[in-house]
């Protein structure tokens, strides 16, 4: 029995929407993986069945991302919040600082966890612009002596992404990407450690993707729980203890559909497409809808907006609710409205809910 097409636009900011034909080959292969007569939830994860599984997963990443032979790859738990205190526990050695660029909510939590394990400071910050923006380039502040300079690729809460990455030369580059990597080509060798909660673009929550430099392994502390060392999961092939199984098996199948869709040229080429059709309603609105994002880094992933009061806004999400759009309120902490456009967003969603925010703003402008 196939899954029930009649599905929600969903828009949620994570979990998110998968593609539904790699749900509904889980679906076909839940009871009985390919033969095995066990579900792959039920596999020993030392088998040879689960083994192809977690190889093919590292594998797609690595001819996705064109991830050089000198990283290593690795799917650990905890989620991106975890690595917020795993990357100064290895790489925060004594008598170094690492330099943060504060660009929202998920920079000032990984800030604040750096601190907890030595001096760290902030490189540059758009929050006293309520972090409309990402710095320039020419306003980072750090030094060639740093432990690592830390980013965040894209910022769900407030819909801004980094357009261009800076050059740290001697200073190790390490990148939250949980929003949008897989969502267009990165030149990987320019990081030394890459981390991402795979509930946006990779598969199902419960899997935290790592890409890391070998060199900078090299250089990590020793003097901390074996769990939280980099190499014990490197050493172990991410198998040290038993891992997300069946999160690594539905990351497999993600990569796998984005390979059939053409790869990361082709899923960036419709992201822009898509957050295109928002956009413009927002451009072409004369006001009744207020982006949040200055308009040179707006993020192809998340767009957030307000109406004019707070009164239409609840207006207008009770209205989207009705119209079967889905986790478009904006965060918790700072309300407004939000669009996630995740890879397995269709573009059909993009075009309905761009074709109800102008129908919206005609019955209400």
């Amino acid at each position: 029995m196939k899954l029930d097409v009649q599905r929600t636009y969903n828009f949620n900011a994570g979990p998110s929407a998968l593609p539904l034909s790699v749900l509904e080959k889980a679906q076909a292969e839940l009871v009985n993986f390919r033969g095995t007569g066990m579900s792959v939830m039920e596999l020993s994860h030392r088998s040879a069945a689960y083994e192809e599984v977690h190889n093919v997963a590292k594998s797609r990443l690595k001819e996705l991302l064109s991830i050089p032979y000198n990283y290593e790859i690795l799917f650990l738990q905890g989620g991106a919040s975890l690595q917020f205190s795993m990357i100064p526990m290895n790489f925060l050695q004594s008598g170094k600082k690492a330099s943060y660029v504060m660009t929202g909510s998920w920079s000032e939590k990984a800030f604040k966890e750096a601190k907890l394990f030595g001096e760290a400071y902030q490189a540059a910050s758009s929050k006293e612009d309520k972090y409309r923006t990402i710095p320039k380039l020419s306003d980072l502040i750090f030094d060639q002596s740093d432990a690592y300079l830390h980013i965040t690729s894209n910022n769900t809460i407030y819909g801004t992404q980094w357009k261009v990455f800076p050059n740290t030369e001697n200073v190790p580059l390490i990148a939250d990407m949980s929003s949008d990597i897989l969502s267009r080509p990165i030149d990987v060798s320019k990081f030394a450690l890459i981390y991402a909660g795979a509930q946006k673009n990779l598969g199902p929550s419960g899997v935290t993707v790592v890409i890391i430099r070998k060199e900078l392994l090299e250089q990590a502390n020793t003097n901390i729980p074996t769990m939280l060392k980099y190499s014990t999961h490197v050493n172990n092939n991410s198998l040290y203890n038993t891992p997300p199984t069946f999160g690594i098996y539905m990351l497999g199948e993600v990569l796998g559909w984005v390979q059939e869709q053409g790869g990361i040229q082709e899923i960036a080429k419709r992201n822009e497409e898509k957050a295109k059709l928002i956009y413009d309603v927002i451009d072409q609105s004369n006001g009744f809808y207020i982006g949040h994002a200055g308009t040179d880094s707006r993020s192809l992933m998340n767009i957030t907006f307000n109406l004019q009061s707070e009164e239409l806004e609840k207006k207008f999400l009770s209205e989207a609710k009705k119209e079967g759009f889905v986790g478009v309120n904006g965060h918790r902490s700072i309300g407004g409205c939000r669009a996630s456009t995740y890879n397995a967003v269709p573009y059909e969603a993009c075009k309905a809910f761009s074709e109800f925010m102008v129908q919206f703003q005609k019955n209400n402008g």
